[in-house]
This record gives C-alpha cells, sequence and structure tokens, in this order.
C-alpha cells in the first residue's frame, strides 16, 4: 500500500466529515424538517465513491 496524497487525504475528510450525524438540536429546530443526513452512509454498503 502507498502513501496517501494530500488530495486524497482532503477527500476522504470531507467525506468523514460528511458522515457526520445530525445534531438532536437541529431537528428540534427546524421541526423535523432535517431529519436525516443525506450524505450519511452504511459503510458495508455504500462506498465512498471518492475520484483520483
Amino acid at each position: 500500500m502507498g502513501k496517501k496524497s494530500t488530495k486524497k487525504k482532503q477527500m476522504l475528510g470531507k467525506k468523514l466529515k460528511q458522515n457526520r450525524r445530525i445534531p438532536v438540536l437541529a431537528v428540534l429546530r427546524t421541526h423535523r424538517r432535517v431529519q436525516f443526513n443525506r450524505f450519511q452512509r452504511d459503510w458495508r454498503k455504500r462506498k465512498l465513491g471518492l475520484k483520483g
């Protein structure tokens, strides 16, 4: 396995941040309009979709 490039590291970091769960306060404040994170993924089923 080779070392990751800085570009790939940035992409991995971005995907990691996108994967975070939505805070309960956000759900309450928006009156459940925002219920789930569209970017959240099941690591067993969905791939990261990194290009490069």
